[in-house]
């Protein structure tokens, strides 16, 4: 909420919890909502059925609606950080930041190592997050990824180890 509602009507604090295949509708609006080329419901449900995949879906309060997702897959000792994506009016609250640290607590837990991902090489708010979370730069793809005007971009592939 902005302006004079924002003192009347606080935005509850984020509740975090695992997400699974129910909550693939909601995934997939919320990357519909911060990615040109969204993945559909059908393929979030597709990768939260999967055992390698794990997946924190952030809302509104305990039983408010979902405001952001990070989705991750891997195998031991590595995985991989598939998406996160945070609802615009969530962004630049350090949502992205709480997600990322959430899932490497329960990554290290089950005995993941090594955290890898790949980003847009122009996602200025992405690279931020993800260098504050202590991700590295280790290659780069280029013309990986198609701008919304089509237009080529290059992928950061970046790790972390978290243990």
């Amino acid at each position: 909420m902005s302006g004079l509602l924002s003192r009347f009507f606080p935005d509850r604090p984020p509740a975090l919890r695992v997400a699974t295949s129910r909550d693939a509708a909601a995934l997939a609006g919320l990357h519909a909502g911060a990615f040109h080329i969204a993945w559909d419901a059908a393929e979030f449900e597709r990768l939260l059925a999967d055992r390698l995949s794990l997946a924190f879906l952030a809302t509104d309060g305990p039983q408010g609606a979902p405001i952001g997702f990070i989705l991750t897959r891997g195998v031991l000792p590595e995985t991989e950080i598939l998406s996160v994506a945070v609802a615009p009016r969530w962004r630049g609250r350090g949502l992205g930041r709480q997600l990322v640290e959430a899932v490497f607590g329960r990554l290290a837990a089950e005995g993941y190592t090594t955290v890898f991902l790949e980003v847009e090489e122009g996602n200025a708010a992405a690279r931020k997050l993800y260098a504050r979370a202590g991700f590295r730069e280790i290659g780069r793809r280029s013309g990986y990824y198609r701008t919304q005007g089509g237009v080529p971009a290059a992928a950061l592939t970046m790790r972390r180890d978290i243990a």
